[in-house]
């Protein structure tokens, strides 16, 4: 504070210098608090890139500020996921069961890339009027698997069910296509690094503050 405004408080206008240091305050702090929601926001994006979990559960950070217009003491940033237990999945390393059997169904890369209504393929829409009936295979030691009969491969890359009546009778260049392996459970590797990501960025919050402080415009003759 120089003398100027030393004298100018003591001159009778302390209250209204008071209330211009809180308006100023509360102005930083709001904008600091909200820089550094929006670094941690980009920051927990890049992290679920950085892991390869796509671009699609990246953007399931969102970040909510308060108050929602003008300025506060006590401004805060809400940042968080629509996918929390996906996106803590990744960052524990969790172990994932079947919740409706004693398998998890994990495709193959023969797998159709979607099932009934374009959802993610599993065994229950498997598209079987398009490949055939999936059959249970169990391996004594090893994967399980499910798998289609008759199938033979297209030129193009992939595999369809044979039509010929001559090959289904003899066999000939007919496989049996893997769809899905089947195991008991299985354990995500950890991709994720929610907490370290966090601290760093909330780390900053200070430096933002005092940042959004030094550029208001009461501040900027003082610099």
């Amino acid at each position: 504070m120089n003398r100027l405004r030393i004298d100018a408080a003591l001159d009778g206008d302390l209250q209204r210098f008071m209330q211009d240091e809180l308006s100023t305050a509360e102005k930083a702090v709001t904008a600091g608090v909200r820089k550094t929601g929006a670094r941690l926001k980009a920051a927990l994006r890049q992290d679920v890139i950085a892991g390869g979990l796509g671009p699609r559960l990246a953007r399931s950070w969102q970040a909510q500020n308060y108050p929602r217009s003008g300025a506060s003491l006590d401004a805060a940033a809400v940042v968080k996921t629509k996918a929390e237990k996906l996106i803590a999945a990744f960052d524990e390393g969790s172990e994932i069961k079947s919740s409706e059997g004693f398998f998890l169904a994990i495709p193959t890369p023969s797998a159709p890339k979607a099932g009934a209504g374009r959802k993610r393929i599993t065994p229950s829409n498997f598209p079987e009027h398009r490949y055939g009936p999936l059959r249970f295979v169990y391996v004594r030691g090893g994967t399980s698997l499910l798998v289609v009969d008759n199938q033979r491969a297209k030129k193009g890359g992939g595999y369809a069910p044979s039509r010929s009546k001559r090959a289904l009778r003899t066999g000939y260049g007919l496989h049996t296509v893997p769809m899905f392996w089947l195991v008991p459970r299985a354990r995500l590797r950890r991709r994720l690094n929610v907490r370290s990501v966090t601290a760093g960025a909330v780390a900053g919050l200070p430096r933002d503050i005092d940042e959004a402080f030094q550029l208001q415009p009461q501040r900027r003759g003082l610099r």
